[in-house]
């Protein structure tokens, strides 16, 4: 079995250098562009030759340039109980995330239409069911009998990278609208939760 080049000899540079390459790699990808090896090398200040022994392919760089901040939740520790007002902080907070790592983000989403690999771009990894499970937890405890798994896939399938990127690219709203919009969006689908579990 092969060694992994930066597991052995100096590894902390070795460390340093990769991460050089992968700040990069964000810089170009912030600036509108989908950068080769080669090209996050030059902006690195890195010889090919050592960037092609961090990242054999432009792949490979790419998903290590993709959003590397993955906390347990996006609401902070005095987030409302009230379930709409709970959700539009959560949506205000998860909007943010994305526009702050649209680039990246839209890289991840051209990866993850690409044929299926063994290494799962970050728009596959599912952490935001995660977040929306946390965001609306006060309904698993008020006895509504909502499902709180599929409602926050429904949140997520309607309000993520994706949403934005249509509600820009091809709708024409500003991303302050496209925010408003997914917000709206979300406040929807719980009041029809709401409302289907009361009926039951």
């Amino acid at each position: 079995m092969a060694i992994p080049y930066e597991t052995t000899g100096r590894t902390r540079q070795k460390s340093r250098t990769r991460q050089v390459l992968v700040e990069a790699t964000r810089e170009l990808l912030a600036q509108g562009s989908t950068p080769q090896v080669e090209d996050a090398a030059e902006r690195a200040g890195v010889s090919r030759t050592t960037a092609y022994r961090y990242f054999p392919n432009q792949r490979s760089l790419l998903m290590a340039a993709h959003p590397q901040i993955s906390p347990d939740t996006l609401l902070g520790q005095n987030a409302p109980v009230e379930p709409y007002a709970r959700l539009d902080a959560f949506m205000a907070a998860f909007t943010q995330y994305n526009l702050d790592w649209e680039p990246q983000l839209r890289t991840s989403l051209r990866l993850s239409l690409d044929e299926p690999r063994g290494d799962r771009p970050a728009l596959r990894q599912g952490r935001a069911i995660g977040w929306l499970e946390h965001a609306l937890e006060p309904l698993r405890r008020n006895g509504s009998g909502i499902d709180v798994h599929a409602l926050a896939i429904a949140v997520r399938s309607a309000t993520g990278i994706e949403t934005l990127i249509w509600l820009v690219d091809i709708a024409g709203q500003s991303r302050q609208e496209a925010g408003e919009t997914v917000r709206r969006t979300a406040r929807a689908l719980l009041a029809a939760a709401l409302t289907e579990a009361a009926a039951r």
